[in-house]
Parts: C-alpha cells; structure tokens; sequence
C-alpha cells in the first residue's frame, strides 16, 4: 500500500506548486512557525539529558499541539479552500500553499516523534522496569486479570455499530479512540465492518497488579472481541481516530443571547467536519477506502502509525510515581512581604499600601496572593465593590467561589467572563450561570472582541479614604495552569491605574467610546500604535537603543516591520518568543540587528515583558507587562492591557529576569537567517534559565 508520506509527495508534484515563487522573504508564514515551536516541543522529548518521564510529557504534550492545529488551523485552511479563498497571507501564500507545506512538515515531524517512542522512550521505560506490554506477551495469569477486567469494566459499556443496510455508518466523535473491526459470519460468509469506541472514561494503559507493566486498552479489546461479535469470526482489526473542525463560529454581533448562542455552537462542535483521519499501521485497503469515503476526506488527509493512535495519554505515564525518573520538585514561597503581612496578621491591603508589589508565579504562590487578595476582597466588610475579568479558569475555582461569596454577603461583584475562550467555553458558561444565580453582574465584554486582559478592581473604604485596590497579570486566574505557566502579577493601589482600571471596566460593561488612559496601554483602541511609537523612538537613538520583548509570539506585520527599521537604525533587539516568530532574524541589511530565542523548559513561559531603554515621556527605561502579545488577533481583536512598572525595584526584578533569559550560556533555541532553529547553549536543561531564575528568587524575597 501507498504510504501517506508517499500520497502527500504525489499530490504536491502533480500540483505543481513553486512555493517559493512570490513568496515574501520578510515574514514566516503563520502556520509553519507554529510548527517550528511544536518541533522544539518534541526535540525535549528526544534529549537524552532531561529526565524520562519528562521526555514522555513532553511526548504527550507535541501531540495535544498537534490536535489543536489540526482542529483549528488545518480546518480553517480548508474551509478557505472549499470556500476557494485565494487571497495570500502577509508571507504571499494561498491557503492551498499553506496546507500542503503544513502536511509536509506534519508528516516529518510525526515521523520523527514515532521514532522518538518506539526507538528510544520504550527501550528506556524498559530499562527502568516500566514496561508497555503487548497482549502476545502477557502472562497467562496477566492475561486472566485482564480478561476479568473486560468483563467487569470494559465490556458492559461498549458499544459494538455494525454498518449495514439496517444501520447507516456511525458518527466518529472527535478524538475518540476507535477500532475498526470486520467480522465474518462464518455459516454465510457474510462480512460486516462494525465499529468499537474505547471508552475514554478509563485509563489508556491498565495497568496490571503490583507492577509498572501496562497494557493498551484497545489490546484488551481486541484480544476479547469474540465477546461483542458472538459467533463472528474477526477478519480485521485496526485502530483509527478522527480529527473534526473545532472551532466556534459565534456572530455575537447577531446574536441577541451570546450564552445560548455558544452552547448552540458547542453542540455543533460536535459534528464538525473531519480534517484528520489517524489509522494503525496495516489497516487493509478496503477498511481504509471505507473509512474515507464515509468521512469525506482525502488521501492527504489519512495519517498512518507505527507506534499507538492518540499518545496525549503518555500524561499517564508521566505521572508516575517514580521521582528518580522526574523533575526534581521546586518549593513553591509566599512572597517575602506577603509572608510577614502573614506572621504579622496584617491584611493584603496594608502591603499594597506600603508599596507596589511585584510577584511571580509559580517560583511564589499563586495561592498566597491572588486567591488570597479575592478572598480577603470577599470577607472584608470595608470592601465595597470588586470587578474582575476570567478568560480561563479552573472546574473547581476558589476566585469563582470567592466572588460568590462577596456577592452573597452583599458587595457589589461584576465579573466580565469570556464565553469565546477557546476549549474553556464549556466550564466558562457553567461559571457565569453559577455567578449570576448568586447575584454577581455578569457580562461577556464587547461585541466582535475577545476579552483576553487580566485585571481585578477592589474599592475599600479606608479609614483614611476610598482607595482603589488593582491586581493585573500576565495569565490567567487559574490556579491548576498557576503552578506550571510561568507569570507575573503586579498590585497597586495607585491612583492613576486605578483611574484606568476603572475606565476600562465601565468601557467593558457599559456602552461610551473607549476613554484616553493615563498609564495603561489598552488594544484594540491603541497597543499597536503605542508599541510602533515606541519601536520608532527607540530607532532615533541609533546604536545607544536597546528593545527587549518577551511575548508568547509575534506575527503582526506592523510591528514586525517598526522592528526591522529599528534594526536597520542600529538598534539592538532582543526577542524571546515562545512560540510563533514571523520575523526573521539576523538578515544582514533587514534585521542583523536582531536576535530571536526561545525558551522551554519545566514552565510554559507564558509572561509578556516589553522593555524600551528609552521610554515616549522619558529618556529612563520603559518597563511594560501585561496579557498581549505582538499578533493581529491581539492587537485587533481582543481587549488587552500593558501596565508599566514604575518601581526600580521591580524595574531590577525584570531586568535581572531578562539577563538570565539572554545569558549566551543558557539552554535555549536560535531563529536564524534561513528561518531555521537550533538548540545552543547548555544541553539538556543542566543550565536552566528558569532554573536560575527560581534560585534567584529564593535569595531575593522582599521587594
């Protein structure tokens, strides 16, 4: 049989595209950039140096990237093509361009990630008595336990669809695990295909008593499939897994009820086109055929494996309970004046008083802070008001339980939650019917923008007076992604953020053209505009200019391009981009003055820093955080923020940070002029900016 690899060669040669014709050489495309950061991802899972298990999280979280692309990315660039869109993107792509280079690059790396896990993470797991045993190897008595577990938990929740006249094919729920099974009546000779989903309710590999050997779920299933056919002979037996279009398609613009208009959209997410079909290894022709025709997909579309289907469940396996082969676990602190506050029985507010406060998570407790801040809002009885935004937040969210709280006990609590966040609509509308049932005012910010800015507004009445109490953050107020998204949260009771903070709430809830802000940098009305300013003030100072951006990414032309006359002009940029670049680095006479890494490591780098050496009003540094990064849904799209730190102790803080993020001798990943990536620095993660970072916060409590 043709491989995949071989059809995706095939289709690209008959089309005869010239992807480098008309291609601009001054941007990277989106999507193959996102790729390039899925490849670091996996490039962890093949290092040697970085500890086992942790090579298998890393495994399992290039595969859940991967899903996403395929749901949102890859589904978008075919929806354009249905749709004939053969408009280019800033690169000079077509969508047609874009999907066939993305199958491509896919098609590499999953080759790559496949040989990862069958010729090195198995054999290691096995050197280190984990073992991921096939039915043929178990032992008689194993295979009796297994047997019994199908009986007693396996078998009385599956569902065996046979396709027949009497039974149209069935619905192949998005990134369920299936089998593809045809069975033969033997008395008729008559072959029937039926389908089999694996309950994902149960663990993919089971594990067998009083050891570290597991199972795969569908191994047990198939060994036992005498049980769901009676009587059948079984002809096939192969596992697939389908791909849908998950991605919302919300008018809130037409929308009169946008909660009801999203639950719609969630129950249609559900029966989203197909993008991706995933089948095991051998999976006969006539099942294939089968299976394509009935999706509506393409040859190109169809993935085939060598190792298991879905291995996101290599989570599992990294959470074994086996420290020798993960992380060593860092101490999470209170910070320095919030533990004294403590020691001393002195309310949150009292060191928010004394002086602006500077945290970062998860090196100090999200817990001991921000929950802490919301909970001391809610109980206190001089708090008269709190207001705050949720993006993303966690099922079991004590904030969430916090406001309640407050709003029960009678303040006046508003809550602008987004509904549109993507993957976190569901828990996101659960929490707004919970809130507002409690009497929280809940609204869903403005029409056609996301709110994406993380702020909460406290109004104490102090004996002195009404103070404004303001907490703004780089990530999410979630405390599960808290412990492992690296951030920065800033408090402040001054009254010019406070002023904004204000504003910008009365702008999110209310109806008025966005107010003029004195401090804070808000899109879409002005972040792009303010960012270019900046960029272009910073180029009149030649060689003596410096810009520092840490962002999760950065695709926006504009910006891209204030950037490069910067570079031109002598200035020396330093970008530390997690995850898309568009720009490229290094390019004599373009951009040689600009360097791009990337860091990955135990913490999803996850904070945004915008340094300028010279700021609009001053000639002093600019220090900015915030919720936006550098791309055109940020800075169109959605409502973000950029706070500017004016203290010089946190201003040290984010300078020491940026010094360890930028040191030549730390692990880290290169952009270079070909728009390739290498890994420089120390191997493995054995000098670790984050790591180095987290020592450094322990030296340096109080500030």
């Amino acid at each position: 049989m043709t491989s995949w690899r071989q059809l995706l060669a095939q289709t690209i040669k008959r089309d005869g595209h010239n992807y480098d014709s008309g291609i601009d050489a001054r941007i990277i495309n989106r999507e193959l950039s996102w790729l390039d950061f899925n490849s670091r991802v996996l490039s962890l899972a093949e290092d040697n140096e970085i500890e086992l298990l942790e090579r298998c999280k890393f495994m399992a979280i290039f595969c859940s990237n991967l899903d996403e692309f395929y749901q949102i990315r890859v589904a978008a660039l075919k929806d354009q093509i249905a749709a004939d869109v053969t408009a280019v993107t800033p690169d000079g792509r077509t969508p047609k361009q874009q999907l066939h280079e993305v199958l491509v690059r896919v098609a590499q790396q999953v080759e790559l990630q496949e040989q990862i896990y069958n010729d090195e993470l198995i054999p290691r797991l096995l050197a280190n008595d984990v073992r991921i045993v096939k039915w043929v190897d178990a032992t008689e008595g194993e295979r009796e336990y297994l047997n019994t577990m199908f009986e007693t938990q396996l078998f009385p929740v599956l569902t065996p669809l046979a396709v027949d006249p009497a039974h149209p094919f069935p619905y192949i729920s998005n990134l369920a695990l299936n089998l593809a099974v045809l069975a033969v009546n033997p008395r008729t000779n008559e072959k029937r295909f039926a389908r089999v989903k694996l309950p994902p309710i149960l663990p993919r590999f089971l594990q067998l008593p009083d050891s570290l050997r597991f199972v795969l779920i569908e191994d047990v299933v198939t060994a036992n499939l005498g049980r769901l056919f009676q009587g059948m002979t079984i002809e096939q037996c192969y596992t697939f897994r389908v791909t849908r279009n998950a991605d919302l398609s919300v008018d809130d613009e037409d929308a009169e009820d946008l909660l009801a208009a999203v639950e719609m959209e969630l129950r249609r997410r559900r029966f989203g086109r197909a993008v991706r079909l995933e089948v095991s290894n051998g999976m006969s022709r006539e099942v294939l055929n089968l299976l394509v025709d009935e999706l509506e997909l393409e040859p190109a579309d169809v993935t085939v494996h060598h190792a298991p289907l879905g291995l996101t469940a290599l989570m599992q396996i990294s959470g074994l309970d086996l420290p020798h082969l993960r992380f060593k676990p860092w101490p999470t602190l209170t910070a320095g004046r919030l533990a004294a506050a403590e020691d001393e029985s002195r309310s949150i507010f009292s060191v928010i008083r004394e002086r602006q406060l500077l945290l970062h998570h998860p090196h100090e407790s999200f817990v001991s802070s921000v929950e802490s801040f919301v909970k001391q809002s809610a109980l206190d009885p001089l708090v008269q008001s709190i207001k705050m935004t949720l993006y993303r937040t966690s099922g079991d969210s004590s904030i969430a339980r916090h406001l309640i709280k407050a709003a029960e006990m009678g303040k006046q609590v508003a809550v602008v939650i987004e509904l549109k966040a993507r993957f976190d609509e569901a828990r996101n509308m659960s929490w707004a019917k919970e809130l507002e049932y409690a009497g929280v005012h809940v609204t869903y910010g403005l029409v056609g923008l996301k709110t994406h800015a993380k702020c909460i507004l406290v109004v104490r009445n102090d004996p002195d007076k009404m103070r404004r109490y303001v907490h703004m953050g780089t990530g999410n107020y979630n405390s599960t992604t808290a412990r492992i998204y690296e951030d920065i949260g800033f408090f402040t009771c001054e009254d010019d953020i406070g002023s904004d903070v204000s504003e910008l709430f009365n702008y999110l809830t209310g109806y008025g053209h966005e107010p003029d802000y004195k401090k804070l940098v808000v899109a879409p009305h002005k972040m792009r505009s303010r960012i270019v300013e900046l960029i272009d003030k910073e180029a009149t100072f030649g060689a003596q200019g410096q810009i520092t951006m840490k962002i999760n990414s950065i695709s926006d032309k504009a910006v891209i391009e204030a950037l490069y006359r910067a570079s031109n002009a002598g200035v020396q940029i330093m970008l530390v981009v997690r995850g898309i670049c568009c720009l490229r680095a290094g390019v004599q006479g373009m951009s040689e003055n600009i360097n791009v890494r990337s860091i990955l490591g135990r913490y999803l780098e996850h904070s945004r820093i915008y340094r300028f050496e010279h700021g609009l009003t001053t000639d002093e540094p600019l220090h900015l955080i915030g919720s936006a990064d550098m791309m055109g849904r940020n800075l169109d799209g959605r409502v973000e923020t950029l706070v500017p730190l004016t203290h010089p102790k946190h201003r040290m803080w984010l300078d020491t940070v940026i010094g360890f993020l930028s040191a030549p001798d730390i692990s880290h990943f290169q952009l270079h002029e070909d728009n390739s990536w290498t890994h420089e620095g120390a191997t493995g993660l054995t000098v670790d900016a984050q790591k180095t970072l987290h020592d450094w916060v322990l030296e340096t409590q109080v500030r």
